[in-house]
């Protein structure tokens, strides 16, 4: 509607100062011939907005103008109140100000749109975290934040997954994402976008020096990027296993990021998303998947969510297994499907049946020393462990 646009379009010159009628028509999306219709509009109301001409011109307000225009509707306010969940905001210390500012939004809307905005906070609730996320380093913000809004650069000690080693990194910081309740730095390194996750950042500096963003980039630009980047990893292992019925609901829940295809179908699919125990170098992703790794929160009773009460004795007939693509990125990942049991076996190929061999092994192996072995008196394990026997490869 007209009236909304120009109501945006008061608000973001009150917000930025000068604007070009580009930029807003591209914000807009509209024109920039309707852009300056708007502003004929504006003008004629008594706002004094006018367009200034040459490189650094575009529309502004009158220097001092300000109007207290809130203009919210009843959806935009319920929108409000919907998004205002507590997790990313009580990491940044904003707790305290998000309940003030619901405060004053509350006060400012009008009479009308109280009752349904109230209603909202108390019948909407938006938990960003995972089910059973299991104990969390505590994460420092402090540093990151500072950099993050005062343009400075940073150098970090990061460890990534699987080392235990730290690296030092000298970044450009662009933001901070909280993505299912985890804090990840999307940053630049050597000027190419990298993702660090904040609870595996060591130690944090802010330096003296100004940060090196790529011109025109913005933090939304770099994460798609990244997140594309996750997304997209080449998935060359491609397993063929069969799931029993009584497991479907629980399997499908857990392997969702690796399926490569809907499950009961014949046909190979041609993509997959991404999978369990995936990490790169400086992107590191962390839990990008984690639903594969054995914390995706079943109860293990009976196929979660999805059994049909089947009878745990007996695995039944073959009409009671459904054909599964999934689609790893390394070999060893494949190892995942053991949680299940006999509920899921791996029929091709011939290389991933030996790697899940191979682990079942090495694991009756380690167990059978402890048994074999006398426990010390402080329950830790004994020191002398035989090597597990090869198994095919």
């Amino acid at each position: 509607m007209k009236s909304d646009r120009l109501l945006a379009i008061l608000l973001l010159l009150q917000t930025r100062g000068r604007v070009p009628a580009e930029e807003l028509a591209t914000e807009l999306e509209v024109s920039a011939r309707t852009i300056y219709r708007d502003i004929e509009a504006l003008s004629a109301a008594g706002v004094p907005v006018y367009a200034e001409r040459g490189r650094h011109g575009g529309i502004t307000l009158l220097p001092g103008y300000r109007t207290d225009v809130t203009g919210l509707t009843a959806d935009e306010a319920r929108a409000l109140f919907v998004l205002a969940a507590p997790g990313p905001h009580s990491a940044l210390g904003l707790d305290s100000a998000l309940a003030s500012a619901l405060r004053k939004v509350m006060a400012a809307l009008p009479a009308p749109h109280r009752p349904a905005a109230d209603l909202t906070s108390r019948r909407i609730l938006v938990d960003p975290d995972r089910w059973l996320p299991g104990p969390r380093t505590e994460v420092e913000l402090d540093v990151l934040h500072t950099a993050v809004f005062a343009d400075r650069r940073l150098r970090i000690r990061y460890r990534h997954g699987g080392d235990s080693r730290p690296h030092t990194y000298t970044v450009d910081p662009y933001g901070l994402v909280n993505k299912a309740g985890v804090w990840y730095l999307v940053a630049d390194r050597r000027g190419s976008p990298a993702l660090f996750r904040a609870d595996r950042i060591a130690a944090a500096t802010a330096l003296e020096d100004p940060v090196r963003r790529r011109a025109g980039v913005e933090l939304a630009d770099v994460w798609q990027t990244l997140r594309r980047r996750v997304e997209e990893r080449n998935r060359d292992v491609r397993v063929t296993a069969r799931v029993h019925r009584s497991r479907l609901g629980m399997f499908a829940r857990i392997v969702a990021p690796v399926l490569a295809a809907p499950l009961g179908t014949e046909g190979r699919g041609d993509s997959a998303g991404p999978g369990a125990g995936d990490t790169e170098d400086t992107e590191d992703t962390g839990d990008a998947g984690d639903e594969a790794d054995g914390r995706g929160g079943s109860d293990g009773r009976n196929g979660g969510d999805g059994g049909d009460g089947g009878d745990e004795g007996d695995a039944g007939d073959a009409g009671d297994w459904v054909t599964a693509r999934l689609a790893f990125s390394a070999l060893p990942a494949v190892s995942v499907l053991l949680q299940f049991g006999p509920w899921v076996r791996v029929v091709d190929p011939p290389e991933a049946v030996d790697e899940l061999l191979l682990r079942v092994r090495e694991t009756a192996a380690l167990y059978d020393s402890w048994r074999g072995a006398a426990a010390p008196s402080d329950g830790a394990p004994p020191q002398a462990v035989p090597e597990a026997p090869p198994g095919p490869r």
